[in-house]
């Protein structure tokens, strides 16, 4: 039996700003955009050649407004590999998005920490 996670929810304030950072910032693919009613798309986006996507979900209460950009209580959100660390730092920093922590070398590899637009931090990891 084979079991794998093919598709994450991010919380977002709204499709089309989210749509712009992770497709032209980040350089994701723009998979699907869906209209299912007059508030509700189906979007999803991924980086280029990954098996797994985000799946954004606009926030619709209170709560989940209190979601965006704290999904994980502050926690690292998601952890991305590459396999060109110096590169993406370039392009991000070329598309002035929020670098937490710049690169260093762990016994791992490589590793800088970035936030997207809402704040979710993410590790992006170049393994040795």
């Amino acid at each position: 039996m084979k079991n794998e996670i093919f598709q994450l929810t991010l919380v977002v304030k709204d499709y089309d700003e989210a749509i712009e950072f992770y497709t032209e910032k980040l350089g994701f693919i723009l998979h699907e955009d869906t209209r299912l009613s007059d508030t509700k798309r189906w979007v999803r986006v991924a980086p280029p050649g990954s098996n797994t996507s985000l799946l954004f979900g606009k926030a619709a209460t209170p709560q989940q407004e209190k979601a965006i950009g704290n999904q994980t209580g502050g926690r690292v959100f998601l952890f991305m590999y590459t396999d060109d660390l110096e590169g993406y730092y370039t392009q991000l920093l070329a598309h002035d998005v929020q670098i937490i922590r710049g690169p260093s070398e762990e016994d791992f590899g490589k590793v800088l920490v970035f936030a997207d637009l809402y704040g979710n931090l993410w590790d992006l990891i170049q393994p040795n």
